[in-house]
């Protein structure tokens, strides 16, 4: 399998920021995982400025054209909305829109629960987001938006699909897909993780060795669909 690009280069980044960990870790579902992502780790301009350029660089390859306004669920999707708008408006000269969401309403000043682009009829938005695991945050989002005007809401852009099942044997992916309507891009995924990883020398640093591709690949053969 060949990963290059903007794909490898974000591989090589979540690995040495820490973003992508290693040891035993409990999901959100209750299974215990030999890895975990966690964006944020994310914590210098340089990391901010990569990852921005790396959804700017997928966006403009699979959804140009096809979007007007950046949305980022609060809290992690915030960072990534913001700067990829300025990463699409830097590289690609592409002039979008960027909201994200408060947790709680505003009750003071000028109120509401969007910040940046206020939605209204005709909008088309496209989701910034870190991680999909099992698809809680767009379930959130989506009927925050829909709820604010008519907007179209058909597409997801994320860093990396862990590819799990739910308990229905379907991928969060697909349950979004069918329940939803949105369509997930992600840049990558934990097989592309593993084979790109695997006893490659990254600055003195092995990330997964043998035992860790073991471990891995039992957790997503057990959990994963691939």
């Amino acid at each position: 399998m060949g990963v290059s690009g903007y794909k490898a280069e974000l591989i090589e980044l979540i690995a040495k920021s820490g973003v992508l960990m290693f040891g035993d870790f409990t999901t959100k579902s209750g299974r215990q995982s030999p890895y975990f992502i966690n964006s944020g780790y994310y914590m210098t301009g340089e990391h901010a400025d990569l990852v921005s350029t790396y959804y700017a660089a997928i966006i403009n390859e699979k959804l140009k054209g096809k979007f007007d306004v950046l949305f980022g669920p609060a809290y992690k999707g915030i960072p990534l909305c913001t700067l990829t708008a300025a990463a699409l408006s830097r590289i690609y000269g592409v002039n979008a829109g960027y909201c994200f969401n408060r947790k709680e309403v505003k009750d003071h000043g000028e109120g509401g629960i969007f910040v940046g682009w206020q939605p209204k009829d005709g909008d088309r938005f496209l989701i910034t987001e870190d991680v999909i695991s099992a698809g809680t945050s767009v379930r959130e989002v989506f009927p925050l938006l829909k709820g604010a005007a008519d907007v179209s809401v058909t597409d997801m852009v994320i860093s990396v699909d862990r590819m799990e099942r739910g308990y229905n044997g379907k991928t969060a992916v697909e349950e979004v897909k069918e329940e939803l309507g949105v369509t997930v891009h992600p840049m990558v995924n934990v097989i592309e993780i593993i084979e790109y990883l695997h006893n490659r020398n990254i600055d003195g640093i092995v990330y997964i060795d043998d035992d860790v591709r073991r471990k891995m690949e039992m957790y997503v053969k057990e959990y994963c669909a691939v």
